[in-house]
C-alpha cells in the first residue's frame, strides 16, 4: 500500500503541473466551452493554471518526503475533494457542463476517498519495520 501511496501522489503531482501548464499556455482555448469568453476569463484561467501547477508541486514535495506526510496527503486530497465539491455546487446552479467536465468531477469526488485511505500507509510500514527490529540493534 505504501507503494501505490507513493505512486499515485506522484501522478497526482506530475498531471497537476501539466493541467496548470497546459492552462497558462492555452487560456481559454483549454477550457471546452471558453473559447469566446473574453479577456477576463482567460486571465482568471491562466492564473488559476499558475495555482494548479503550484498545486502540483506540493503534491510532488509530499511525494520527495520519507515517510510521506500523511497529513500533507490529507490536505491536499481535501483540497481536491473541495474542487469536485465546487463542481456540483454549479451542475446544481447551472445545470450540467460539457461532458468532460462531468468526467473530471467523478475524478475529483472518487479519488480523494482512496488517498484518504492511503494517507498514512508509508507511515504504518515504516512503523511496522522499526517494531519488527530487535531491541538492542
Amino acid at each position: 500500500m505504501a507503494r501505490a501511496l507513493r505512486t499515485l501522489v506522484q501522478l497526482m503531482g506530475w498531471a497537476c503541473v501539466a493541467i496548470g501548464l497546459f492552462h497558462v499556455t492555452l487560456g481559454n482555448a483549454a477550457i471546452p466551452g471558453a473559447g469566446s469568453a473574453g479577456t477576463t476569463v482567460d486571465s482568471w484561467g491562466r492564473f488559476m493554471g499558475a495555482s494548479f501547477v503550484g498545486y502540483g508541486l506540493a503534491w510532488l514535495w509530499a511525494a520527495r518526503q520519507r515517510p510521506i506526510p500523511a497529513q500533507a496527503v490529507r490536505w491536499l486530497a481535501g483540497v481536491f475533494l473541495l474542487g469536485g465539491a465546487g463542481r456540483l455546487l454549479s451542475l446544481a446552479v447551472n445545470g450540467w457542463p460539457q461532458w468532460f467536465q462531468i468526467a473530471l468531477t467523478a475524478i475529483e469526488l472518487g479519488l480523494p476517498p482512496v488517498y484518504f485511505w492511503l494517507a498514512d500507509a508509508e507511515e504504518r510500514a515504516l512503523r511496522s519495520e522499526v517494531a519488527a527490529v530487535p531491541a538492542g540493534r
